[in-house]
């Protein structure tokens, strides 16, 4: 099984699979938020990373130790637009509008596979992205020097 890091992680999982015994990645048992995942380094101090947010499994699905096992993604903007935001159930946390996620997971979908997105917090903003090219951090490695 292959991981894949954005091109501004990947000196950090270099450093991992160098350092600090691999990349641990993790899953969510969240059920409002069963897509995530995390990485972090496989070890911290010698001893196993512990999870990252209380949303991760006990353990990591997989530690990486073969930059080969790394596919580094180059990502392209596909589409920004703004979307509205309302405060969570406890008045604490600010959410996308209902409307906002279906038009999210809507454009997500049409970007096709691959694609995902982020929230520009200063705008509002939804910022679609896609995948433009890939490598191995191995070739990104050998590409930068590192």
């Amino acid at each position: 099984m292959k991981i894949t890091c954005t091109l501004e992680n990947a000196p950090k999982f270099s450093d991992w699979i160098k350092n600090r015994g691999g990349v641990a990645h993790w899953r969510s048992i969240n059920m409002s938020n069963l897509g995530a995942s995390w990485s972090t380094p496989a070890l911290t101090d010698g001893k196993p990373t512990p999870k990252p947010t209380w949303e991760a499994e006990s353990t990591p699905e997989i530690v990486v130790t073969n930059p080969d096992e790394v596919l580094v993604s180059v990502d392209a903007e596909v589409k920004r637009f703004h979307v509205a935001i309302r405060p969570g159930s406890q008045g604490f946390i600010l959410k996308v509008s209902d409307g906002g996620t279906r038009r999210i997971r809507k454009e997500v979908a049409k970007a096709g596979e691959g694609s995902y997105h982020t929230f520009d917090y200063e705008t509002q903003d939804a910022v679609i992205w896609k995948p433009k090219e890939t490598q191995t951090l191995r070739e990104w490695e050998e590409r930068t020097k590192q």
